[in-house]
This record gives structure tokens, sequence and C-alpha cells, in this order.
């Protein structure tokens, strides 16, 4: 087993904190998620989190907030103190993915609001309403069949048969 780098684990976190950032999720929960991600131990507190990524500790707080909203972060009470500690859930990637991915029946209800709103699917605004609205159906109703496999390929992986997706 090689050593731990301190140093490439930071620029690793750094690197794909601002990539996620990029990609529009908030930055200071992208590199609490890494940090997270990147602990050998299964909890830390916002301090241990704030220590590692050299940040106040309220700067935590926001960032947590945000991961356990979205099912990827879990606070647990420390019993007898005010702290809390944080950990990944397990099979968060799965669980943020059912929790998040209901937001997308929401759009498109609302996208199909708008096309009403709009006069219809006929007029040039609708038109681009309607397929805003048709795609984010198509994501809701492939993301549930997505998640089957992936729960299938996570089971096949768990016995040993890595390759295996359906």
């Amino acid at each position: 087993m090689a050593d731990r780098d301190e140093q490439a684990v930071g620029q690793f976190i750094e690197s794909t904190a601002r990539l996620l950032a990029d990609w529009g999720f908030p930055r200071m929960s992208a590199r609490v998620l890494l940090t997270m991600m990147s602990a050998d131990e299964d909890t830390l507190t916002a301090g241990e989190l704030a220590d590692r990524l050299g940040v106040s500790p309220s700067a935590i707080s926001g960032a947590v907030r945000y991961l356990i909203q979205v099912g990827l972060l879990e606070r647990r009470p420390v019993p007898g103190s005010r702290r809390d500690l944080y950990r990944m859930q397990g099979n968060a990637w799965y669980l943020s993915s059912t929790t998040t991915g209901g937001v997308y029946k929401v759009i498109a209800d609302l996208a199909n609001d708008g096309v009403q709103a709009l006069g219809g699917p006929d007029t040039p605004a609708g038109a681009r309403l309607s397929e805003m609205r048709d795609f984010f159906r198509f994501i809701q109703d492939e993301l549930s069949g997505i998640l089957d496999k992936w729960e299938k390929s996570r089971e096949a992986l768990a016995k040993g048969e890595p390759g295996k997706t359906t």
C-alpha cells in the first residue's frame, strides 16, 4: 500500500472542486464533499473540516447544510456536546440522485405551465418551453431505470462480479 501524499490529495480536492464549481456546484460544498470523500476517518467535525481546508468553521456551515439537503452527507450529534459529526451517506450518490431527481418533474411541470401561459406549443416561445418540458420528462423517466441498473451493478460488484451491469 502506497503512502498517502497529502499535497496530491489537496491538489485533487481543489482541482475537482473547481471543476464542480464550473458546472454550478457550490465551491465550498464541493471542497467539503471531496474532503469527506478523501478522509480515512468515517466522520469529521466542522472544525476538522475547517482545519483541513484552511477556512473558518462558519464557512463550513452552509456547505454541510447544502450537502445534507442533497443527500450526500448526514449529521450526527455528539452526545453531551454541542458539536456535530458529519459523514458521507452510505450509497450517497444513489441517494442523492433519488433525492434530487424529483426536481426534474418539478421543472417539467413548471415548463408545462409556461407553455400554456405562452399560448401553447405552436408559438415560438411555447415550442422552446415544450422542448424543455419534454427533455426533463425524459430525464425523469430514464433516471429511475438508470438507478435500478446501478443497484444491480452495485450488487454484482459486491459479489465480486466486476463488469456486470445488468
